[in-house]
């Protein structure tokens, strides 16, 4: 087993109102910074796994996009992977 980092971004689809990014554009502007065009808000995790081999590790990502971190009528997600700095083995789960 290989212990893997997954940075997961989520996003609102574009077709799909983003009212807490206008509400942080408008807040940007009241703060003077004029030349904010638009903000779209997300979501951004970190997640260490263990997992057999990459294609294991990727297979697990995706479940856990699709099954719990998105809402796939609305958002869309993408993700990075790589080796974690460490071996999660030793450290036990929070």
């Amino acid at each position: 087993m290989s212990a893997w980092l997954v940075k997961v971004q989520v996003t609102l689809k574009p077709v799909v109102n983003d009212p807490e990014g206008l509400s942080i554009a408008r807040a940007l502007h009241q703060l003077g910074f004029g030349g904010v065009e638009s903000v779209r808000a997300g979501k951004y995790f970190e997640i260490e796994i263990t997992a057999d081999d990459r294609v294991a590790a990727e297979r697990e990502a995706h479940g856990m996009c699709r099954r719990l971190l998105t809402n796939p009528v609305v958002e869309d997600y993408r993700f990075t992977l790589a080796r974690a700095a460490r071996s999660l083995a030793r450290r036990s789960p929070a």
